[in-house]
């Protein structure tokens, strides 16, 4: 069997579905579209699964002789990280239309008050 060609037109709009396209114009975009206040939360929400990737190779490699420590530090990292979504959802202007009745302060404020209270479980939980 032999393959035809597709048109010229066929061509150029599979061009802009080729994944390598997108994912090469995917930093540019994000870079020009985003926030500077998203990116920051970006860049935390990198941080944190660095953190916990770390704590968690350290588990694996070292050992976890304090279990409760390396479950409060790993439990800390992932629910931050999980309230830290939350608030990026929750403060994204794209999201508007879905938070109305929540303003950018409410929803750090929502974050800040579960942040203390998570790690307030979790250095409860080292004893």
């Amino acid at each position: 069997m032999s393959k035809s060609r597709p048109a010229a037109s066929a061509g150029a709009a599979s061009n802009s579905n080729n994944p390598l396209t997108i994912l090469s114009a995917l930093p540019a975009r994000y870079l020009q579209t985003t926030p500077s206040r998203t990116k920051l939360i970006d860049a935390f929400l990198l941080f944190l699964i660095f953190t916990g990737a770390i704590q968690f190779l350290y588990c694996v490699l070292a050992g976890n002789y304090p279990f409760n420590a390396f479950l409060a530090g790993f439990t800390a990292t992932v629910g931050q990280f999980v309230l830290t979504v939350s608030l990026r959802i929750q403060s994204n202007p794209e999201n508007k239309s879905e938070f109305k009745a929540v303003s950018p302060e409410r929803a750090f404020a929502d974050y800040v008050f579960g942040s203390v209270l998570l790690h307030f479980f979790c250095i409860n939980f080292i004893n």
